[in-house]
């Protein structure tokens, strides 16, 4: 018997065919999806062309809303001057910088690190420019693939799948996150993609109930892989489950979300499909997996498997703790409302309907169950992932284009009504949806412009230095050519993007490490201290300790005036140098300021720049300003000079241009009484009369200005 398309149909099949005709005509299209034997290998027909309803939108161009997404995307990546995870440099771009100075060490699968060496290279004129459009174009397509999930799921022109959209686009966190580069944003794309291409109709369980398996020589011919619309299907299934192979290659989590659609795909579908879904999961799979092997293979000299290393650093040796526990209910009470922010409530709500709403009517037969599933995901991966003592809530990144489509369905009721309608009993939807949306708008800015901008900002503060430090016309970036400068941080470690942001080889650096405690035995973990807790658990023993000289003995001059000329290191070995010598620049947050000041009073280290960094922050030794102290007495005077006139500019503004010069030209006795009123030395101001008469200017407030105004007035 043929297996053609145009097979002859039973008279119950025509019967069928003339009872579908009198519904409507996407009804019928769905009806007869659902009852043909060979359908569920073929994704569902798009809905009919019909009028508008209201509950339909007009058909827009998807490489229009494309567009619009890359370039809202690109605006994104350009504006974010902010630190957020270690991970963001030290899994990307500090891996690329060590490769393009000839350090192969990439503790990434080869194949990302392959793609980091060629597009994020700094010896690349062009690298700084790449890697935001890259990171921007990635972000778009992820935004635009949920929207295509949202509208498979609720119909092509659908309120839902546009509200979806917005959320996307309007979320603090994909603003925050999305086109940064972690691994976590690269692995949430390439899901939200696969998703797409995911067989839904296979687990489909109205699909199921609409015609019972048959596992007869027919049924099989019936849904053999030979026809047009067959094959299509198995194409993209493999589309899919390379991509979702290459995501848990990525981040080997994400396995727990195909874990869970692969099994109820099984248990809903007929033993072809199950036939098929297996060959495609090894073939996919192990030519992924191969690949992979293949590629640490040349790029690392050795076999070697990242994923397994993982795993065994992660679940084997438990280090994942070392870097912070969490409370087994994170995920719940921290990691979804750091994702959804102001969508929150309107997810939970839509996690409740999905999960206990009814499958009997026509109009849920065909999204129900695929929203089931979507569901069930976004509860089972952070359920396995709250087993783990540590949590962070880029973990479950790649279920948020997933709670966006969920959320989308609550939302448009809530709000649909009071934007499409101009009733004065919808003004308090209009207005909390207008505060929703300058809350969002604030969030996302503050936190991608402003919260720990600090850390960034510092490290351009010490390429400037190292320019200004040497002469016009030497090359800046190649080692040897020019005067090198040297920085310390007293931070915890990792508190700055490193070498990827430093960029110059001639800026010698050295910061606290956190080495973690690998292959020590259980007794050796329980004593073991790194040296960050080291310097913050005593900081006064620390630097005796672990500094060339200890506190006794600190350079006078900083390097680049010494004229001896240092002995030639590399920015590597100096950094690992061990004890520390003693830098031209020492940089650390303003928590440690008092310490620093009690312990280095009698050096020659000065303040010489400080940046706002944050208002607030979870890890209290990371709190405050960053400041900077330098050993070059010229830029602690700059900087002294600078912050007086800053601080005049803003200090009384509308009443010091009030006064006279003469009054501000007090006579000797007048300035000599302030001088001492105000605990500036009188020694001080006859060595320096001009600095002196600045500190005492400085200090003036504005009673001093009256007064002196009103004795100026009453000596006339």
């Amino acid at each position: 018997m043929s297996t053609s398309s145009r097979r002859r149909r039973s008279p119950l099949e025509l019967s069928s065919s003339r009872s579908s005709s009198s519904s409507s005509s996407s009804h019928a299209s769905w009806t007869s999806t659902t009852t043909s034997p060979s359908s569920r290998l073929r994704p569902p027909p798009p809905p009919s062309s019909s009028p508008p309803s209201p509950s339909r939108t007009t058909t827009v161009s998807t490489s229009h809303v494309f567009l619009f997404l890359v370039a809202l995307r690109l605006i994104n990546a350009l504006s974010l001057r902010t630190f957020f995870q270690p991970d963001e440099f030290f899994q990307s771009l500090e891996p690329a910088w060590q490769t393009a100075n000839g350090d192969t060490i990439c503790d990434l699968p080869s194949i990302l690190c392959y793609l980091l060496q060629f597009i994020l290279s700094p010896t690349l004129p062009r690298a700084l420019f790449i890697s935001p459009p890259h990171s921007a174009v990635l972000s778009a397509i992820g935004d635009l693939y949920t929207w295509k999930l949202a509208r498979y799921v609720y119909g092509r022109r659908s309120h839902e799948a546009w509200a979806a959209l917005a959320l996307t686009v309007l979320s603090p966190w994909q603003w925050f996150c999305s086109t940064r580069t972690l691994s976590n944003c690269l692995e949430t794309t390439i899901t939200i993609v696969a998703l797409n291409l995911w067989p839904w109709e296979w687990s489909s369980e109205s699909t199921s109930t609409v015609q019972p398996r048959r596992n007869t020589r027919s049924t099989t011919r019936d849904m053999g892989v030979n026809s047009t619309g067959d094959g299509a299907l198995v194409v993209r299934l493999r589309k899919c489950l390379t991509l979702a192979a290459l995501a848990c290659i990525l981040r080997p989590t994400n396995v727990l979300i195909w874990m869970g659609l692969a099994g109820v795909a099984w248990l809903r579908s007929a033993r072809r499909e199950r036939t098929i879904l297996c060959r495609e999961v090894l073939l996919c799979g192990v030519s992924v997996l191969a690949g992979s092997i293949v590629l640490d293979r040349l790029y690392y000299g050795v076999w070697t498997f990242p994923p397994l290393r993982f795993l065994y650093f992660n679940i084997a040796q438990s280090l994942a703790v070392y870097y912070g526990r969490n409370d087994w209910h994170y995920y719940a009470t921290q990691g979804y409302p750091l994702l959804l922010t102001t969508a929150l409530p309107f997810t939970l709500v839509g996690l409740y309907r999905t999960l206990t709403q009814s499958r009997s009517t026509t109009a849920n037969a065909r999204h129900a169950p695929v929203q089931t599933q979507l569901a069930a995901i976004c509860l089972f991966m952070p359920l396995v992932l709250s087993l783990i003592s540590h949590k962070e809530v880029r973990f479950i990144y790649p279920l948020l284009p997933t709670l966006h489509v969920l959320t989308a369905p609550p939302l448009v009721d809530f709000f649909l009504p009071a934007v499409t309608h101009s009733n004065r009993a919808y003004m308090p939807r209009r207005l909390s949806l207008v505060f929703l949306l300058l809350v969002n708008i604030t969030v996302a800015i503050y936190t991608s412009v402003y919260h720990a901008s600090g850390t960034i900002n510092v490290l351009s503060y010490l390429r400037n230095q190292q320019q200004a430090h040497n002469p016009v016309g030497k090359s800046a970036y190649s080692p040897g050519a020019s005067q090198r400068i040297t920085a310390g941080f007293l931070m915890p470690c990792h508190s700055t993007p490193w070498r990827s942001h430093l960029v110059d080889p001639n800026i010698h650096a050295w910061a606290l490490s956190c080495e973690p405690p690998v292959d020590l035995n259980e007794s050796q973990k329980a004593v073991y201290v790194d040296e960050a807790d080291q310097f913050y658990n005593d900081p006064s023993q620390f630097l005796r300790e672990n500094m060339a000289g200890g506190l006794r003995h600190l350079p006078r001059t900083p390097s680049y005036l010494v004229s001896s000329k240092p002995r030639e290191t590399s920015a590597q070995a100096y950094q690992q140098a061990t004890p520390h010598e003693w830098p031209d620049y020492l940089i650390f947050f303003a928590q440690m300021e008092p310490t620093l000041h009690s312990l280095l009073r009698s050096s020659p280290y000065g303040e010489c720049w400080r940046t706002w960094n944050t208002a607030w922050h979870d890890d209290s030794r990371r709190r405050g300003d960053i400041i900077v102290w330098c050993l070059d007495p010229k830029e602690q005077a700059a900087w002294r000079s600078a912050t007086r006139k800053r601080s005049l500019e803003h200090r009384d503004p509308e009443i010091l241009p009030l006064v006279p010069m003469d009054i501000l030209s007090v006579r000797a006795i007048g300035i000599l009484n302030l001088v001492l009123a105000l605990g500036t030395s009188e020694t001080d101001l006859v060595r320096n009369p001009v600095t002196g008469l600045e500190e005492v200017l400085m200090d003036l407030t504005v009673m001093d200005v009256a007064e002196i105004f009103q004795e100026e007035n009453q000596s006339r």
